[in-house]
């Protein structure tokens, strides 16, 4: 047993490590003595205490590596040569896959069957062009180390064509009879690459989480010992078992998907390959190496034949050979006399020399005459192996053979085909209750129940939040329902209430970009609603800080995506304003420089969900639309400026015009800016509300709605407060 060298690279001990894992490798490639990790994530000791030899099969990888197979370089130091490959006598890279990250890129290829790959190989060999649907005859799937279930044939299809593909693995699972009329779920096998502590762990907190269905679950039982992986879930009396297989099945790692994603080098080059281009190229590779083989045997049998002639006209001519040799003086005059007596070459001479006499007895004589004859039927195999390409391939398939009947095992991962029913939603196992989620300008989401947030005396103001962010939306729903989340960037997020972290109300919540894909962290929320069921009438009108507006049919957004696109935008454009109408809604725009515009939503086109919509206001140059409501008669616009100038206008003093015109000034700023000279804030109240507002000093200070004046359009307003902090919008 030899033992590995303590001063390694420890990278190279963790591939070590991995080739001895018999949960990690579908053909054990090094037999190890020592501690090695578990399927529960344990690490493998130092490697001081560890030692492994080569296991058989992996020998094959190596064989006739020593008859030039396969090309040597040098190594780092030019002390060694090491070889540029293996001749790898097997699929290897299928058999036990790979899985890395380089410089770039990435691979990630699943373990097969070792005689399942060889059956592929042999068949490609007999028919170049068979299909990759054809070779699934004979190469069905992965076979993971692990065992498990492959559930459906579309992924594994996808990937053999294409080198990319979802592979969904599930653990083997059985429902037992328990004791007191109970059940339990027995797992006797876990998905590839899943650790089983983990996975028991998180199964664990679903149940302590009492939520629906997960309440029925009573223990979680690790049983597994030196025989083999067993862990049970017990379930109470009167829980359904099956039910709650099915969502551990969605929503734990009972169940994963494997992205195959099969690269490697090829000519050189890093390549995404299918089923069919891997075989190709190991056979290639294969052909050049028997090719190389039976040159260097065929050399090798040639001499041997040279010296074997020579030998046996030495021993047909013994006595002259003999007296040809005491009559030289020195052994290069005897090499030289027998080269000119017998017609010889210097290696014969040189054989002959070195002769024994014991080979002189009748039985060495036929002995040597039955090697050459054996040689030369060697020689001729060989040359008949070069001639035909046919004759290589067989051979080729005959060692393939070889090693399928030696090393060759049963199929450990069944694939059965995908179940026709879908698995359970989390709707469907959920505890549904009343909550409140709140949504920022910023970002951050939360929820909580409504008991807490009634016991709070809280309006929509939340002291939690960043001085610079600011409230988009307080809305009372239950945790069976969705959001519907748009942002500055065109972009719609729909998303379950349950999944939206429960927080307390002076917490701050969490950002969509921690658990939601594709939420980027500078995206800002315009626009948040709840509902139960999709609704099928409403439209969605969507408002730019550049005067664009648009209106799309909010069945447009009825799609299993998460994400989706709202709106188009133009360069340097954002959206500052998205709500859901309906026939009659009124809609008002108000600008940076104290202009506003009332229109009809009609106004606006309906258009598709990725257009940039139409012009919905026409800006002065340096201006910008800031907020924009949907209004009706009643209520009130509250207007803020930078110098703390404030005013309240009725919603009816603005006249509805067309839309893409320049509005109505709706707040008069003095020539010298003694009253301010941009508006930082506006608000549509309809009934009295505290607004916050942030001093230059850093201050905060509350303003009731109420106490702004009610003013015409052309009014100057009052001051309200010091100076704002930021003057730019």
């Amino acid at each position: 047993m030899g033992k590995y060298h303590p001063h390694g690279d420890s990278s190279i001990y963790e591939a070590m490590v991995r080739m001895a894992q018999d949960f990690s490798m579908s053909e054990m490639l090094v037999d190890g003595h020592g501690n090695f990790g578990s399927i529960d994530g344990d690490s493998a000791a130092a490697m001081r205490y560890t030692e492994v030899r080569m296991a058989p099969l992996a020998l094959e990888l190596l064989k006739d590596i020593e008859k030039d197979t396969v090309p040597f370089h040098l190594n780092f130091d030019d002390t060694l040569q090491e070889p540029d490959m293996l001749p790898g006598r097997f699929p290897n890279l299928l058999v036990n896959g790979a899985m890395g990250i380089a410089v770039g890129l990435a691979t990630n290829i699943p373990p097969h069957n070792l005689k399942e790959v060889i059956d592929a190989t042999i068949a490609q060999i007999d028919n170049p062009n068979i299909t990759i649907p054809e070779l699934m005859e004979y190469l069905p799937g992965p076979d993971f180390p692990t065992g498990g279930y492959i559930i459906g044939r579309d992924g594994i299809k996808q990937a053999y064509e294409t080198g990319k593909g979802r592979i969904a693995v599930r653990a083997k699972c059985s429902i037992e009879k328990g004791s007191a009329g109970k059940h339990n779920i027995v797992i006797t096998e876990v998905p590839y690459q899943v650790n089983k502590a983990n996975m028991l762990e998180k199964i664990l907190k679903l149940s302590e989480q009492k939520k629906g269905i997960l309440q029925d679950i009573n223990d979680i039982r690790d049983e597994s010992d030196r025989t083999g992986l067993r862990a049970v879930i017990e379930i109470k009396k009167g829980g359904d078992p099956d039910k709650i297989l099915q969502y551990l099945y969605k929503y734990s790692d009972l169940q994963v998907n494997f992205g195959a994603n099969i690269v490697a080098t090829a000519d050189g080059k890093p390549r995404l390959l299918n089923l069919k281009q891997i075989l190709t190229y190991y056979i290639r590779h294969q052909v050049d190496v028997v090719t190389r083989r039976t040159r260097y045997d065929l050399e090798r049998a040639e001499a041997r034949e040279h010296i074997l002639e020579g030998l046996l006209v030495a021993i047909n001519n013994i006595d002259e050979v003999i007296a040809i040799i005491k009559a030289s003086n020195a052994t290069s005059e005897a090499k030289r006399a027998l080269m000119k007596r017998f017609n010889l070459t210097g290696v014969q001479a040189q054989a002959i020399l070195d002769m024994r006499l014991a080979r002189l007895t009748a039985l060495e004589v036929e002995k040597l005459e039955t090697e050459l004859a054996e040689v030369k039927k060697l020689i001729a195999e060989l040359k008949a192996i070069l001639k035909s390409k046919r004759k290589l391939m067989s051979v080729i398939k005959k060692e393939l053979s070889e090693i399928r009947k030696r090393y060759g095992s049963g199929r450990r991962t069944r694939i059965v085909k995908a179940e026709d029913k879908q698995l359970p939603d989390a709707e469907d196992f959920i505890v549904v209750e009343d909550v409140v989620v709140t949504a920022t300008n910023g970002g951050y989401v939360k929820r909580m129940n409504q008991k807490t947030y009634s016991r709070s005396g809280r309006d929509a103001l939340m002291e939690d939040m960043d001085s610079t962010d600011t409230p988009v939306a307080l809305l009372k729903t239950t945790t069976a329902c969705k959001l519907m989340i748009f942002t500055n960037k065109g972009s719609c997020y729909q998303i379950k209430v349950d999944s939206v972290p429960e927080a307390k109300w002076k917490q701050r919540g969490a950002h969509l970009s921690s658990f939601v894909n594709g939420f980027a962290k500078d995206e800002k929320v315009v626009g948040c609603y709840a509902y139960d069921k999709f609704p099928t009438a409403g439209q969605v009108l969507m408002v730019t800080r550049e005067g664009l507006a648009k209106k799309s049919e909010i069945a447009d957004y009825q799609t299993r995506n998460k994400k989706l696109v709202a709106c188009g935008l133009k360069a340097g454009d954002e959206i500052i304003a998205a709500h859901i109408v309906k026939r009659g809604d009124g809609l008002l725009m108000v600008t940076k420089h104290g202009m506003a515009l009332s229109t009809r939503c009609s106004q606006i086109s309906v258009m598709g969900r990725a257009a940039k919509g139409v012009k919905a206001m026409t800006l002065n140059e340096g201006d910008a639309i800031i907020k924009a409501f949907i209004v009706k008669e009643e209520g009130e616009i509250l207007l803020l400026s930078d110098k703390g100038y404030g005013k309240r206008v009725m919603t009816v003093d603005f006249t509805p015009q067309n839309r893409g015109g320049k509005g109505i000034t709706a707040f008069k700023f003095n020539k010298n800016g003694s009253n301010g000279t941009c508006i930082v804030a506006a608000e549509h109240v309809t009934e009295p509300r505290e607004l916050i507002v942030e001093l230059k000093s850093g201050e905060i200070q509350r303003i009731i709605s109420h106490e702004f004046s009610v003013a015409t359009l052309v009014s100057r307003g009052n001051p309200m407060v010091m100076v704002v902090l930021d003057n730019d919008i």
